[in-house]
């Protein structure tokens, strides 16, 4: 009599244990996530310094920056430098292609009482935390808040 290989048998233990450990991670990940617990929140820094700011490409490469309230020039960015800046904008613009929102919106360059400084924009909701991509990047929309001249 030919007895065939026996199945496997895993142990009932084993199983219970993994789904009771996974059954527990779950719960524990719901609970932190509704209650907040765990988390650490920052107070939110007041606002010291805001400005509106459009920008608008170039037929020679530039892009022109206007501020909003006053309709003055308030900069340049010429034709193959700032990087950064170029690539922030345009991942702004791209969302607000996406969205189906124009070029005639501002954005908000807020500089906040904690040194941080932000680009807003409230047409699509994005925020760009400008002091992530280090000190020399954040100066590059830092100059922007004074540019052109004073502001009402």
């Amino acid at each position: 009599m030919d007895t065939g290989p026996a199945d496997p048998v895993f142990p009932r233990g084993a199983l219970i244990g993994a789904a009771a450990l996974l059954a527990f991670t779950v719960s524990a990940a719901t609970v932190a996530r509704v209650s907040g617990l765990g988390t650490v929140q920052m107070p939110e820094a007041a606002s010291v310094e805001s400005r509106q700011l459009r920008f608008e490409d170039k037929a020679d490469g530039s892009i022109a920056i206007t501020d909003a309230r006053t309709g003055r020039t308030a900069g340049v960015v010429e034709p193959g430098t700032n990087g950064f800046v170029r690539g922030a904008l345009r991942g702004l613009a791209r969302e607000r292609k996406r969205q189906g929102v124009g070029i005639e919106p501002p954005f908000v360059l807020t500089r906040w009482a904690d040194g941080r400084l932000s680009l807003d924009d409230p047409e699509t909701g994005r925020v760009i935390n400008l002091e992530a991509f280090g000190p020399t990047n954040a100066e590059a929309f830092a100059n922007m808040l004074n540019a052109g001249g004073s502001r009402p």
